[in-house]
């Protein structure tokens, strides 16, 4: 019996610990599971894959098979992951028909990894752990002129390794696809970036200006704070939870903690030096001070406006 190839694409963002945490239980995954495709998309720098699949937090985990959504994990459950890729990696088995299906296969599986996000690179490693010269230069230069893209580690799995190869004509690695289509390895990014052609080809990653309008109306009600909803990190933050979970008013957090853009970047977008900050329907209300005097007009989801309290 053969398996259907799965697919498991997992929404994180840098900023979020558990998204971490979720990184490395998926590595661990990978190794139990050789047949499956893990990649992960930085959802913020895929806004329009993000909202396509309705992705409101960090992580979530989509699970494909045959280009169709077949089932998705919401939140940092890694029993729940677990159990999900075990099942899923398992189901849908059919006997084989011929010598030429698996290569037929496993063509598609490269045709959703490398129509995974607008622009893909594979690498071996990560960009945050290259894990050669070659693939440190490419995020180097991806970096560098603020292209937004995502990746797969190669050594994660050996099928896709050496199958990209022939499905691409490209013998070695790194090789960077935009739209699917290859762009090439790290010698024809450096003669793209020479003639200027980089910036043209490839996506940009958003600017901290729209990074931020984007954060700050992720919700009705988001909160700018040191930790989290689970655990404030300083006196005014676990103050301010405290009010707002008086109200009953649903709303959500971002820890600045975790991402020194954000925290320094917001406080210029605001024009407000301090935090945490509150914001309604993408417009800063202010600290604390002026949220224990203006609780009781909070934007409600439900109603659609400002009301009491």
């Amino acid at each position: 019996m053969r398996i259907l190839s799965l697919l498991v694409v997992h929404f994180w963002a840098p900023w979020a610990p558990q998204c971490a945490q979720m990184n490395d239980v998926m590595a661990e995954l990978a190794k139990e599971h050789p047949q499956v495709s893990f990649v992960k998309l930085e959802a913020e720098a895929v806004p329009e894959v993000s909202e396509k699949y309705g992705i409101s937090s960090v992580p979530t985990f989509l699970f494909f098979k045959n280009s169709q959504k077949i089932d998705r994990l919401d939140g940092a459950h890694a029993p729940e992951l677990t159990k999900k890729v075990q099942r899923h990696a398992s189901s849908g088995s059919f006997p084989p028909s011929g010598n030429e299906h698996p290569k037929e296969d496993l063509n598609l599986r490269l045709k959703k990894l490398t129509h995974a996000a607008p622009c893909m690179l594979f690498m071996k490693g990560t960009p945050q752990e290259p894990r050669c010269g070659f693939s440190k230069q490419m995020v180097e230069i991806l970096h560098k002129h603020n292209i937004q893209f995502s990746s797969f580690d190669i050594f994660s799995d050996e099928e896709v390794r050496q199958g990209l190869k022939t499905y691409s004509n490209w013998p070695t690695y790194p090789q960077l696809y935009v739209s699917g289509e290859l762009i090439g390895g790290l010698d024809i990014i450096k003669e793209l970036e020479a003639s200027d052609e980089l910036d043209t080809i490839c996506p940009k990653a958003p600017k901290l200006e729209e990074r931020l309008k984007v954060l700050t109306n992720k919700a009705s009600v988001m909160l700018f704070m040191k930790g989290n909803k689970q655990e404030a990190k300083c006196g005014f933050s676990k103050q301010i939870l405290e009010i707002l979970n008086s109200t009953g008013v649903e709303y959500e957090t971002f820890d600045i903690l975790e991402d020194e853009e954000v925290r320094q970047g917001l406080k210029t977008f605001s024009n407000w030096p301090t935090y945490p900050q509150l914001y309604v329907k993408g417009e800063l209300v202010g600290g604390l001070d002026i949220v224990k005097v203006r609780s009781e007009f909070i934007w409600h989801p439900k109603d659609g406006k400002c009301w009491h309290v």
